[in-house]
């Protein structure tokens, strides 16, 4: 015989009377596979006696075992020796078989249960009625639901019976007691709903006709007989037994003896102490600090009042979970009981704390004729009943601080948890904790323990995908992870797939009478008219939330008027507080607001009116930015008239702030407008966010919002918003490397600008034409276009676009050998630029005179232009033009004799390109830096550079790929 070795390290409590849980100390062990639990609990219920391996392959299978039965107990049998090692003292290995014998200070919960029922039954022998019924009800607390829940296996079905049958045989003793110590009014619901559940357990029949005999209901308890008896002999073909015709009779007679007759105690009942709390949940997962936060809280009691609340305050972001499983770790620091109660705060009739007072004093022993009737009265009998006692009160789902306060003690000993939707900040010293949604692991943790480890691990991003689309939201995880456990066929890409429209989202995210949807609705139906009119036009706004200045557009508010109902939103926790001034919703939550806002705002034409006022605040204000950086430039007197004023800012770099800051807002408003009102307006948007475009940081959101704009002026057979929105295309082309695309695109722009006769697109065309052009390799081209720019700027005034123009033909020039000419058009165009707050357009100037001077022999002069054109950019965050001064600073030092500095900047440059400029501009620098490496004696490096250029200019078809091979030729390593 070997037994296992070692020093326990912990009590362990083994659970049978509901599922199998195995904890150790306050630590629950992982026992996920069901065979595993079915070999626990064989072993449990055999109470240390030893199992061979054949015993627990007929425990588990019967008679029909898989062919690797025994290696697979064996297998199992080893995960559980893993699995107790912190307490190997009690795992047994005997004779080819196995055992689990607990120490003296283990525990099985059957065990208990049968301790406390020869407790009970010592205690009914003297006569202690009473402490009887208490240790019947202690014994009958322990089960859990089911015994052996979800255990498979023909022996655990044999104990889940027999263990069914000892619950209901526990039940009859703990009522029959109770009967003779007179709480017949007490049994009368229980027995009922008992009879309701066994109608073929005569003793409970019997019991319930005795019971409402004692409470003078004679007439119901001899029509409980006959239901009873009808019933027998209609389906078991059977009489009652005797007892029960032997009760009917007595009851006809009014038999004296069976009134109660038991004398009224003359001393005082010993303190009633209430555990009323919930069960908690088995697959709590995560919340670790906050568990520990309120914990150490409630260790120390002192009177504290502690709010759990959500910052979010979605409903179904486990506030209830957490508290009771809060509640239930400190149970032991409260010795006097628990309170609880649903206060249903977040419905539309919230609990009366005058009911509750109520209840809560039944719950402590006053009888119902002793309970005042003032809510003041009540109170204070409450905290009279509380002084000296150490109880922990659970109020859950709190309406608000009001409704509460006459529910809180007055003791210093006893503590009081409390969940609510709403941040109870006038709740004097409350300690105020804000539950957030779960993080991506913990939500991921708790999908997995409900849908089972072995789905989940198979299809683990599409399981990752489920808890993003519920928003890492608990309920809705629970309510996704729930309908996939009872389909077996569902795969979880299934379900991802269903969570992935998000126009049904909410509608799968429910399960039984559990609903994600229903849970907002009951916060929605507590605002006030104006609250609920801002959270359904709130949901019409994309983007990841809004600023204060947006949302009172929006809701044709001012901002102070817009700031106090968003505030009280806050407060009522549909609504995030994100930053100071700025709002966001829940993912969960903006669907429903939106579903709410297609539903109940009405007539819809108020809907397009919200979401033009916003389009109007970030074309007014985007347009403001673009006239601080380009002062003099005409586009913004050829875009769509606006209702809103915009924003006014002091300084350019402020703009600048506003403008990244709202990026993702704004591309999101730029995208939806694509309603035939909107779509003009939109691409106007895009034109004067250009920035966002050459940031590289912005690109991708701003093309996407181009392209669906696109779509929706070709539909709308709009010339004029078409060729503006392909300028948009073509520049976000051009920012991205992609010549070929940008030239179309604009080539396109230029007829429809040609012919709706409008000046801005043909001369935006031309000049884009000539940019690519260049790229392209077609110089003649590109002059010839850049041409037709400038007459065209000129047409219509435009005197930054013409200095754009005149640089850009500086550059063309440089490509053709002419430096000269390129270094007089460049300081042509800065002659037009040098005024006072020219900031881009003058940076752009300076880029292209320094390129000139450089190509001129001039690199002191270069250096300074070019250096001042850095500065500009970086503040201004062009990303692209910063990466490409860097680059033409590098050039200037190679030509010096500088390959150390050059090699410098040329990486600072490749750093800033990394997700803007393109593979051709990229693969320019990779030259660069491959020609300053070789010349600081990093030969190897260098031969890498110019593979790595050689591969793109070969992809992309660009004539450099002949000097670059040409270089690894002569450089061989």
């Amino acid at each position: 015989m070997t037994v296992g070795e070692g020093t326990a390290q912990g009590t362990l409590y083994f659970s049978v009377l509901g599922p199998v849980r195995v904890r150790q100390g306050e630590r629950e062990l992982s026992s996920t596979s069901p065979q595993l639990r079915a070999v626990i609990a064989a072993l449990l219920l055999r109470h240390g006696r030893t199992a061979t391996a054949q015993e627990l392959v007929s425990a588990l299978w019967g008679e029909d075992p898989p062919s690797q039965a025994v290696a697979t107990v064996r297998t199992y049998a080893s995960r559980l020796r893993k699995m107790l090692s912190g307490r190997a003292d009690v795992w047994v290995s005997e004779f080819g078989g196995y055992a689990l014998r607990l120490g003296p200070d283990d525990e099985l919960d059957v065990n208990v249960v049968a301790r406390l029922t020869a407790a009970a039954e010592k205690a009914s022998a003297a006569g202690e009625l009473s402490r009887a019924h208490e240790l019947y009800g202690q014994a009958l607390g322990l089960w859990d639901g089911e015994a052996l829940g979800s255990v498979p296996g023909p022996e655990a079905e044999m104990q889940r019976t027999r263990l069914a049958e000892q619950r209901l045989n526990l039940m009859e003793q703990r009522l029959d007691v109770g009967l003779q110590a007179g709480l017949h009014a007490e049994s009368v619901s229980e027995l009922t709903a008992l009879t309701t559940e066994n109608p073929y357990h005569e003793r409970f029949v019997e019991l319930l006709m005795l019971a409402l005999y004692r409470c003078g209901r004679q007439k119901e308890a001899l029509a409980v007989y006959a239901d009873a008896r009808k019933k027998l002999i209609n389906e078991l073909a059977v009489e009652p037994r005797a007892e029960l015709s032997e009760l009917q009779q007595r009851i006809l007679n009014a038999d004296a003896s069976l009134n109660y007759v038991g004398q009224p105690q003359t001393s005082a009942p010993p303190p009633i102490r209430p555990a009323q709390l919930p069960a908690a949940v088995p697959d709590f997962t995560g919340r670790a600090a906050f568990v520990a936060e309120l914990g150490a809280q409630l260790a120390t009691a002192g009177g504290r009042v502690m709010v759990v609340s959500a910052v979010a305050g979605i409903g179904g972001v486990g506030k209830t979970t957490l508290a009771v499983q809060v509640a239930h770790a400190a149970r032991e620091n409260f010795p006097d009981g628990q309170l609880y109660v649903d206060l249903q705060g977040a419905g539309s009739t919230p609990a009366d704390p005058k009911a509750v007072l109520g209840a809560f004093l039944r719950a402590l022993g006053t009888a119902e004729e002793a309970i005042p009737q003032s809510l003041q009265e009540r109170a204070a009998h409450y905290r009279s009943l509380l002084d000296g006692r150490r109880l922990l009160i659970l109020l859950d789902n709190a309406r608000d601080a009001a409704q509460i306060r006459h529910l809180l003690p007055g003791t210093p000993d006893c503590a009081t948890l409390i969940t609510s939707r709403v941040r109870m900040v006038d709740l004097a010293g409350a300690h105020l904790v804000d539950l957030d949604v779960m993080s991506p692991e913990e939500a991921l943790t708790l999908f997995t323990r409900i849908v089972g480890a072995e789905r989940v691990n198979a299809e683990r991003q599409a399981a990752m995908d489920v808890v993003a689309a519920c928003g890492f939201l608990p309920l809705a995880i629970r309510i996704a992870a729930s309908r996939l456990a009872s389909r077996r066929t569902w795969t979880v890409s299934v379900l991802a797939s269903k969570l992935s429209d998000e126009r049904r989202r909410l509608d799968v995210l429910q399960a039984g009478d559990q609903a994600v949807k229903a849970t907002f609705e009951l916060g929605y139906g507590q605002l006030d008219a104006e609250q609920a009119r801002a959270f359904r036009l709130l949901g019409l706004a994309d983007g990841p939330d809004i600023s204060l200045h947006a949302a009172a557009a929006l809701l044709d508010r001012d901002a102070e008027t817009a700031e106090s109902v968003l505030e009280t939103l806050v407060d009522t926790s549909l609504v995030e507080s994100a930053a100071p001034g700025r709002y966001r919703f829940h993912d969960l939550v903006r669907l429903f607001a939106r579903a709410c806002a297609e539903r109940d705002e009405q007539p819809p034409a108020e809907r397009e009116a919200a979401r033009v006022r916003l389009l109007d605040f970030y074309l007014a204000t985007t347009a403001r930015v673009y006239e601080l950086e380009r002062p003099g430039d005409r586009l913004p007197h050829h875009l769509t008239p606006t209702s809103h004023p915009g924003l006014d800012f002091d300084t350019a770099e402020a703009a600048v702030e506003w403008l990244f800051t709202e990026a993702d807002c704004l591309l999101s408003c730029a995208r939806q407008a694509v309603e035939p009102g909107r779509v003009r307006p939109g691409a106007d948007l895009l034109l004067v966010a250009r920035d966002l475009s050459e940031s590289g940081v912005f690109s991708f959101q701003y093309e996407r919002a181009a392209e669906a704009l696109l779509r929706a002026a070709q539909d709308a057979d709009d010339p004029r918003t078409e060729g503006r929105v392909l300028i948009a295309l073509a520049q976000a082309d051009n920012h991205a490397g992609r010549f070929e695309s940008s030239d179309a695109h604009a080539q396109r722009a230029w007829l429809l600008g040609v012919a709706a006769e409008e000046p801005t697109i043909r001369a935006q065309a031309a000049n884009l034409r000539g940019i690519a052009a260049g790229y392209l390799g077609r110089e003649a081209d590109a002059e010839g276009y850049l041409l037709k720019a400038l007459d065209a700027f000129r047409e219509y005034q435009d005197r930054p676009g013409e200095a754009s123009a005149l640089a850009n033909l500086s550059r063309s020039c440089l490509n053709l050998g002419r430096t000269t000419q390129a270094v007089e058009l460049a300081y042509q165009c800065l002659e037009i630029l040098k005024s006072p707050g020219s900031g881009i357009r003058l940076a752009n100037g300076q880029y292209a005179l320094g390129r000139s001077l450089a190509a001129d022999g001039q690199p002191q002069a270069a250096m300074q232009q070019l250096t001042a054109a850095l500065a500009t950019f970086t503040s201004h965050r062009q990303r692209l033009w910063e990466g490409m001064t860097l680059f033409r600073m590098a050039e200037v030092h190679l030509s010096t004799d500088q390959p150390t500095e050059a090699a410098r900047l040329a990486e600072q440059a490749l750093a800033q390109l990394r997700d803007v400029g393109g593979d051709y501009r990229r693969a320019q620098i990779l030259t660069l830096l491959g020609h300053a490496l070789s010349a600081i004696g990093q030969a190897g490096r260098a031969h890498a550079c110019w593979e790595q250029a050689l591969a793109t200019f070969e992809e992309l078809g660009s004539q450099e790929a002949d000097a670059v091979r040409n270089l690894l030729r002569s450089s061989a390593i």
